[in-house]
């Protein structure tokens, strides 16, 4: 593979002056002379044999080319800021601090088990953990703010690992008018009541799809819809795992929906940039998919034992 002939420092320069928006600006901020700077672009565009600005009026402006290598510029410096960033971290050794990000439909138990089973390795890690609900979940992986998160989907340009399946079932109180029909109910009859629903953590807040109507009461704690909905003040789709007690004691009852009373989906485990995770971060990892899977076997075991018996 041949060397390249552009250095890392012409690319910054170009990215600087675009971005700044003129050489003297650009250097200031740099640290460098407008003469350095221009030189610099100069270079660049005799060895690549192209023309990077153009005048128009009394101002440089981008070139058609010269978008793109600004585009491509700017990616390549945040990757090598990016990599230098890695070989930091991974001369550190284990991690002083991990932050992930976790959807609250994750089981809160089954969090709290794994982070108890990782501190009996490395005790002196500090654990940040951000409880995210919806696009949360997606900007932080974006920003870089966390090592990790766990998703109810993978968001575009990152891989992730499937944890485990998620039911949630479609409940209220026993006392709300919809158990009083007494038959099966439609989505039209839904709409004649109040929604209970999480707020989405993320800051653009833009997934709606799943609401119903406009009769609702967004909160942005899960028990605080959990309260409302005990109290009768409308129904939500919640995950079972959430609401064992309230079920087995009565105080929730899933609604007879002809169809979509329940929802089946997934959680996935997706890191920033898993090649340069920590070994904490990898380790965390690893044992939260040990012990989801632990979990959903024992679960599994149970559910066939029950069904045997019934049998």
């Amino acid at each position: 593979m041949p060397a390249p002939k552009i250095s890392i420092d012409q690319w910054i320069a170009l990215v600087a002056v675009v971005e700044a928006g003129s050489y003297a600006k650009a250097g200031e901020q740099l640290h460098k002379s407008q003469s350095t700077l221009t030189y610099a672009i100069q270079t660049l565009e005799e060895l690549l044999g192209v023309k990077v600005f153009e005048i128009r009026g009394r101002k440089a402006v981008l070139t058609p080319t010269g978008e793109v290598l600004y585009r491509r510029g700017k990616t390549l410096v945040e990757e090598a800021a990016r990599l230098e960033h890695a070989a930091g971290e991974l001369a550190k050794g284990w991690e002083p601090e991990i932050r992930l990000a976790v959807e609250i439909i994750f089981p809160t138990w089954l969090m709290v088990h794994c982070l108890g089973e990782f501190a009996k390795e490395p005790p002196e890690t500090r654990i940040e953990l951000y409880e995210t609900v919806l696009g949360g979940n997606d900007e932080l992986l974006a920003a870089r703010s966390v090592a990790f998160a766990i998703c109810t989907s993978v968001p575009q340009g990152f891989v992730g690992y499937e944890l485990m399946p998620i039911r949630a079932l479609c409940v209220a109180a026993p006392s709300h008018p919809l158990h009083a029909l007494g038959r099966p109910l439609t989505l039209e009859d839904l709409r004649r009541y109040r929604h209970l629903v999480i707020r989405d953590s993320g800051a653009q807040r833009a997934r709606s799809a799943g609401w119903l109507n406009e009769q609702r009461w967004t909160v942005s704690h899960k028990a605080t819809a959990l309260r409302a909905l005990v109290e009768g003040h409308g129904y939500a789709w919640f995950p079972e795992d959430w609401i064992v007690d309230e079920l087995r004691r009565g105080a929730l009852v899933p609604l007879p929906l002809r169809e979509g009373g329940e929802r089946h989906g997934s959680l996935y485990l997706v890191f920033a940039d898993q090649d340069t995770a920590g070994p904490g971060t990898r380790r965390l990892a690893q044992i939260i998919r040990d012990e989801v899977a632990k979990s959903c076997r024992s679960e599994q075991a149970a559910r066939a034992a029950k069904a045997e018996s019934a049998a």
